[in-house]
């Protein structure tokens, strides 16, 4: 793909940068203490915490590696991402959602693993904390390593370069205002990309011949592409997804944990959740319909997954060029923005306090200061890895693919162990459940490889996903019968949380 920017495009890059950095500034007005910085001081709104949530849920992978498989395969790649994230907002939004502000109105957390010192026991937390946080900045270098090349792609700025401008206002932001930089940039860059991706759904049905195209142009593809399910996105593949989203979604993922926790109550974090989830209803049918025109106007091509910008370069006018690419750098730099927030605070109140023993956790200005250096030298970190990816060969790969794995053995401890039916699985069911899903995965990732992969692509791929979470839960839930775990401070911990009640009292052990 060949395309050069005009000023145009270049001023509104520019313009855009420049607004993510006076919002971050702006929002250390607002940052007062370690509470603001990563919980907004629990006042957050329920709608710009819900757009935040959805902002924060997904990457600028969406415009390549997603619009790859809207060209090949159609329709089921709306099934099988946005419709599973709307089962597991719509479950999460009765379930979990509302026990995480109250988790912080009875302990006074901050970080989303902080409770589990109290469900479980200190050593169960900080195997979860360590293992997150360590293979979390791989995850977040990946990140800036795929914004460069995206970057890279439209302006011909070097990869290591374009890792430097995004990562490093990214950094800037996150550093100075916490958690309301993170969720006021979030709307920011929502207002842009609902621009930019209108401004790309008019311009592909003005190229199709109008509106009716929204339904004619089906027609003009191939059968399979308005089936739900197709190619390699099967429908057992879409449950396997269902599931795992049902735990990213609702806080497994510990930066979308954190805009609950931000909630000022229980009711406030619902909404929110009810806003994410209408959005991922919704706003997918905007942004892949280009994608899912794509093989009409730019038939043949040999790299699908550059479908996308193709299409913005060549149907959009300079200057919308430019929004277009200021909308796809939006999501990972939400994304990466709020994993830094969410990982500084574990960083601060989990690990920290953990390794200063009987000296306790920080306070006051001496937080807030730990929390800011956590976030800056974890953007800092991941930029460094990711400006050494060369080197690191398929090590950084190998690592952003374990982090995957742990995401689900991780999250059901966390959250199942909110839920009254579970309070009797313990410690040890968290570590072995944990130690479970990461050998499971091993196993179908490497020591039966060749056996899957004689089975269907679809079916390969739902047991590799699947696979680590479903050993995960079994073992759990197994482990609380066979062998159950009882501890007052835990079971006050799961009752408190369970409605919202008058009590105030902090349980401590």
């Amino acid at each position: 793909m060949e395309w050069k920017m005009v000023i145009a495009d270049w001023s509104v890059l520019t313009v855009y940068f420049g607004v993510m950095l006076v919002i971050g500034w702006w929002s250390r007005r607002r940052v007062h203490s370690a509470e603001d910085f990563f919980t907004a001081g629990g006042a957050m709104p329920w709608w710009l915490s819900g757009i935040s949530h959805h902002m924060s849920g997904y990457s600028s992978a969406v415009f390549v590696a997603y619009a790859g498989l809207a060209y090949t395969t159609g329709f089921a790649v709306y099934v099988w991402w946005a419709l599973s994230i709307t089962f597991a907002c719509a479950i999460g939004a009765f379930v979990f959602a509302p026990r995480w502000p109250r988790i912080r109105q009875r302990l006074g957390v901050i970080s989303p693993l902080e409770y589990l010192t109290i469900r479980y026991n200190l050593p169960a937390q900080q195997i979860l904390a360590w293992s997150g946080a360590a293979l979390k900045v791989f995850d977040v270098a990946a990140k800036w390593a795929a914004s460069s090349v995206l970057l890279n792609a439209f302006t011909g700025i070097s990869v290591p370069a374009g890792i430097l401008l995004v990562g490093g206002v990214t950094l800037i932001y996150s550093t100075v205002g916490g958690l309301w930089a993170d969720a006021l940039t979030d709307f920011g860059q929502f207002v842009i990309q609902l621009i930019a991706a209108l401004a790309m759904l008019v311009a592909v049905l003005d190229e199709l011949g109008g509106l009716s195209a929204v339904s004619t142009v089906w027609d003009r593809l191939p059968p399979t592409h308005s089936a739900p399910f197709a190619g390699s996105l099967t429908a057992p593949f879409f449950l396997a997804y269902c599931l795992i989203n049902l735990l990213s979604y609702n806080g497994g993922t510990w930066n979308l944990a954190q805009r609950f926790i931000a909630a000022p109550t229980s009711s406030a974090a619902r909404k929110s959740m009810v806003l994410s989830g209408v959005l991922y209803l919704v706003w997918p049918l905007v942004l892949f319909f280009p994608m899912w025109a794509a093989p009409v106007l730019l038939p043949g091509l040999d790299k699908p997954e550059q479908s996308y910008a193709q299409l913005v370069t060549h149907l959009l006018p300079p200057g919308l060029v430019g929004l277009v690419l200021a909308g796809m750098f939006a999501h990972t730099m939400a994304m990466s923005s709020s994993d830094a927030n969410a990982i500084s605070s574990v960083v601060v109140r989990d690990i920290v306090p953990a390794l200063r023993g009987s000296r306790g956790r920080l306070v006051g200005r001496t937080e807030l200061l730990a929390g800011r250096a956590a976030t800056f030298l974890f953007i800092a970190a991941s930029l460094a890895i990711a400006l050494s990816a060369g080197s690191f060969g398929g090590v950084l790969g190998l690592l952003v693919l374990w982090f995957g794995a742990l995401v689900g053995p991780i999250a059901v401890p966390m959250l199942l162990g909110m839920l009254p039916l579970f309070r009797r699985c313990g410690p040890a069911a968290a570590l072995v459940s944990w130690t479970a899903g990461i050998v499971v995965f091993a196993l179908t990732r490497y020591a039966f490889a060749d056996a899957l992969a004689a089975l269907s692509k679809g079916t390969a791929q739902s047991i590799t996903v699947a696979g680590p979470v479903v050993a995960s839960v079994l073992v759990y839930c197994a482990c609380g019968w066979l062998f159950p775990w009882r501890d007052n401070d835990s079971d006050e911990l799961v009752d408190a949380i369970r409605a919202d009640s008058p009590v105030t009292a902090v349980v401590s052990r």
